[in-house]
């Protein structure tokens, strides 16, 4: 982990009102793994002061070498700075942080669900699930069809399921309806997105026999990212407080709710 000033080298609105930030990577982020986060520092100077947790969305091969993208929407003054930023600007950045997602060893079938911008690390996720031969289902979920990352962005060999509560896009609903459906197909699931869709998903393993593991990435307000401040503390039924920072951001889902 390091305090890093890295370089943009692209910032777009991808759809919605979302965007990616594409960054040249520096070397300190080699060891991130999908579910790995950096506390990107959006402002000049010290306004606003605090950082905010962002997921690495993605890497590829730049012109000039490795990079790393983040997602975000765009929602306040923060992200307004973020999405403002061009080839050559600078922003600052401490990471790899947090604990990634942990896919099993020779297992084949993965499910992956993401609510709204929670879909951000599970593309880098799908990305090298497919390049390790995996099969891959991503279960994406939202509000509407503007809140639905573009299937044409994805591997080919992604076979995506939409849900959009206003059934602009998809199958009209939450993800849960897939996510059960899909739960004896899969060998392990991931997901991440906003507290009520865990604990639905919760709500569908208490209610089924099936003991498919399945990891969540939660997400959470942070102050410092690196377990000073406790204010991303949680408290799952077994094993006491547990800070999303430091002892997550993953934990099995299974462990989260009574």
């Amino acid at each position: 982990m390091r305090s890093l000033a890295v370089e943009v080298t692209e910032c777009a609105r991808l759809y919605g009102g979302t965007h990616v930030l594409w960054c040249r990577e520096p070397d300190a982020l080699r060891p991130a793994r999908p579910g790995s986060f950096v506390m990107a520092y959006v402002g000049e100077g010290y306004d606003p002061l605090l950082g905010r947790p962002m997921s690495i969305h993605r890497r590829r091969e730049g012109a000039s070498g490795p990079e790393f993208a983040l997602l975000f929407e765009r929602v306040g003054r923060g992200t307004d700075w973020l999405a403002g930023r061009g080839p050559g600007d600078l922003v600052r950045m401490v990471g790899p942080l947090g604990r990634p997602f942990e896919p099993r060893p020779q297992v084949q079938r993965m499910m992956l669900v993401g609510g709204g911008i929670g879909c951000a690390p599970l593309v880098w996720l799908a990305d090298e699930l497919v390049a390790e031969g995996r099969e891959v289902t991503l279960v994406l979920g939202g509000r509407g069809e503007a809140q639905i990352f573009p299937a044409s962005q994805l591997p080919a060999d992604v076979e995506v399921v939409v849900t959009t509560e206003d059934g602009s896009l998809g199958e009209t609903g939450l993800v849960t309806a897939p996510f059960e459906r899909l739960l004896g197909w899969c060998d392990q699931a991931f997901a991440c997105g906003p507290e009520p869709m865990f604990e639905a998903l919760h709500g569908v393993l208490r209610r089924s026999t099936l003991r498919t593991p399945v990891q969540a990435l939660l997400e959470a307000h942070m102050a410092c990212g690196v377990g000073i401040c406790y204010s991303c503390a949680v408290f799952p039924r077994r094993g006491g407080v547990r800070l999303v920072c430091t002892d997550g951001p993953m934990f099995e889902l299974r462990d989260l709710y009574q």
